[in-house]
């Protein structure tokens, strides 16, 4: 299978740019350029970057400078050290993958969609020729299955934009059920040699988000351990009404092991394989109300997996948002789990 070469270890710097304050203050300090250093310190060879539209639009549609000011700084910040770049979009104006937004009508609204391929001209022009070290993702996490035909349409037309001003930049691309492995098959072809299949991970959920409290059914005080007893996961997500979440139905009896994730990507391999396709997964964590010395095991097994098909990927997340790898929480295993990263 083919590797996003470049892109094969990172972390996503979610929280600066999308998903946080959009104050400046916050905008100025949360991410600098020592963190981007210590970033590189961990052996990673690029990160994600998610931006929200709000930082460089707006509602109306104009433009903003203050998002490419701190935009170009990471990219600044990033050449020095020595670090590639996915410049993800994370929001757009009417779509996110947050329902919490509020922001709705992108995939059966024109104008909305004639935006956002604006949106990626603009990047295009701006950062297209960067192609030996920035790469693009049209859009985090579509969430419905419904809305596949539509999206394929959308993604297509958005690359072809692209294509205009960058020929040869690569292009990430992901799939409905929030980017899961499972529907990268109903993607259309790849466009062209430069496209990536992008999946996030966060199996299995009932680990990794145990106590979220953006999860409707998730009790804030639920804990589970990995790899635990199956038959707790099971009776859990009975108990808590999570049996949308399939990803612990083909675990055998006798739990999970090291071979899980090697399991759990397989399917998706073989659609990248057959497609001649590079694999990348965008997002992959566990919630900061897990045991870190069991956080620490997950990311060893699921590591294996990532390094035994050649996926590049990024983890969710260098700091804060209920994931992040350098808090405090995590002093006493990072030093060692920065390797399975």
């Amino acid at each position: 299978m083919k590797k996003f070469e470049g892109f094969q270890k990172g972390v996503d710097l979610g929280g600066w740019l999308s998903q946080g304050s959009y104050d400046r203050e916050h905008l100025d300090t949360f991410i600098t350029k020592a963190d981007i250093e210590k970033i590189a310190g961990w052996g990673c060879d690029h990160v994600r970057l998610p931006i929200d539209y709000n930082i460089f639009e707006t509602d109306e549609g104009e433009l903003k400078n203050d998002g490419f000011e701190y935009l170009d700084k990471a990219l600044e910040w990033c050449k020095e050290y020595n670090l590639n770049v996915l410049i993800d979009v994370h929001k757009v104006y009417g779509y996110s993958f947050y329902s919490g937004d509020g922001q709705e009508g992108f995939f059966d609204n024109e104008d909305l969609q004639e935006r956002f391929y604006k949106w990626w001209e603009r990047l295009s022009k701006r950062y297209g020729k960067l192609s030996d070290r920035v790469a693009f993702e049209l859009l985090n996490e579509v969430n419905d299955k419904e809305l596949s035909p539509k999206w394929n349409k959308i993604a297509q037309k958005a690359i072809e934009v692209i294509r205009k001003d960058s020929p040869d930049v690569k292009i990430v691309l992901g799939s409905y059920w929030n980017n899961s492995i499972d529907a990268l098959a109903d993607l259309d072809k790849p466009y062209d040699d430069n496209i990536i299949y992008n999946f996030h991970c966060y199996d299995p959920f009932m680990f990794t988000h145990q106590g979220a409290y953006w999860v409707d059914e998730m009790p804030q005080d639920f804990r589970i351990g990995y790899p635990g007893n199956i038959e707790d996961y099971r009776e859990s997500a009975k108990a808590t009404g999570l049996t949308r979440i399939q990803d612990y139905i083909d675990v055998p009896d006798s739990g999970f092991d090291p071979t899980y994730f090697e399991k759990r990507f397989a399917n998706g391999v073989s659609v990248c394989k057959e497609r001649d396709v590079a694999m990348y997964c965008g997002e992959y964590g566990v919630i900061d109300r897990a045991d870190p010395k069991e956080i620490l095991k997950w990311y060893k097994e699921i590591n294996a997996a990532f390094k035994k098909f050649g996926i590049g990927r990024a983890a969710w997340n260098y700091k804060e948002k209920d994931f992040g790898l350098s808090d405090e929480r995590m002093a006493g295993v990072i030093d060692e789990l920065i390797n399975y990263l």
